[in-house]
């Protein structure tokens, strides 16, 4: 189990080798209520564990993928205690894309969706461009988040030298590449076949129409910098998109952000390495 540790402070690193053993590809879930939520705009495709008084726990996907992607964190955070929701932004697996002339927000549909499961606040957790819908939730409706993750994610910042600096990270080459291999880690990618197809096949599920969705806030350092939620950046040793420094980067900005890395994971570290992923999700959570 890693810990996350203080921005300021070194990375925590997983022991041993991280490919010794195996997750299963599709391990049992836990039974969730699947419908539709009507958000005026849209309908959002989401799944929910319940749990009465149990505290929310939201995950936000990556541009690739679907709310459907959480298969290795449902049943473990659900098990922990915690009432868990997935679901897909516009235009991904389930979800409308609504009209394409007033194609709204990320965070005001998030918010939407919490109102309708009458939800006043919950933690969020967001990879990739997921993080960019849960930063800027959080910046936009600071009362309505008990707790942010922020998992290998370039959240979108606006900064022109931030990013400069990441785009300088990716020629045009790059982009051309098959998903699998900008998502996914190598070490993951030469080890762990099985698990490889399942993601393939439930990110061509989840593959989204292109909806440009516009942000509440400014998302640029500054920004962040306001945040006064209790925060968790993940960062992760073979992600080729937000690598640990940017991901540091991004922690420093971040008033009391704790920051870890997961070892053996590229930019789908939620699904390369589950049981670190979760072990600090659980770790952070149950420090607040």
């Amino acid at each position: 189990m890693m810990e996350a540790s203080d921005a300021s402070g070194l990375y925590p690193v997983a022991k041993g080798d991280p490919f010794l053993s195996k997750s299963p590809v599709v391990p049992r879930q836990i039974p969730a209520a699947e419908r539709l939520v009507d958000i005026e705009t849209a309908r959002l495709w989401c799944w929910d564990t319940g749990g009465g008084a149990a505290e929310p726990v939201v995950l936000l996907h990556a541009i690739v993928g679907s709310g459907a992607m959480w298969l290795h964190q449902q049943p473990v955070l659900a098990a922990a205690g915690y009432r868990v929701i997935g679901y897909s932004r516009r235009g991904h697996f389930g979800s409308d894309a609504g009209d394409p002339d007033d194609p709204g927000t990320g965070a005001g549909d998030l918010a939407a969706l919490l109102d309708r499961l009458d939800i006043p606040s919950a933690h969020i957790v967001g990879t990739a461009g997921g993080g960019f819908v849960a930063a800027d939730f959080a910046i936009a409706f600071p009362d309505r988040v008990r707790s942010l993750t922020l998992s290998t994610s370039l959240v979108a910042v606006r900064d022109r030298d931030y990013m400069a600096a990441t785009m300088a990270m990716r020629d045009h080459a790059f982009e051309s590449l098959p998903r699998e291999f900008r998502e996914v880690g190598p070490g993951y990618r030469a080890t762990n076949p099985e698990g490889l197809a399942a993601w393939l096949a439930l990110t061509a599920e989840g593959r989204p129409i292109a909806i440009a969705q516009h942000f509440l806030s400014a998302l640029d350092l500054p920004a962040l910098g306001g945040l006064r939620v209790p925060t968790l950046v993940i960062a992760s040793d073979a992600d080729m998109y937000a690598p640990p420094p940017v991901m540091r980067r991004i922690a420093l900005a971040i008033p009391g952000a704790r920051l870890g890395l997961i070892a053996g994971a590229g930019h789908s570290a939620y699904w390369e390495q589950p049981q670190a992923f979760n072990a600090m999700i659980l770790d952070f959570l149950a420090s607040i």
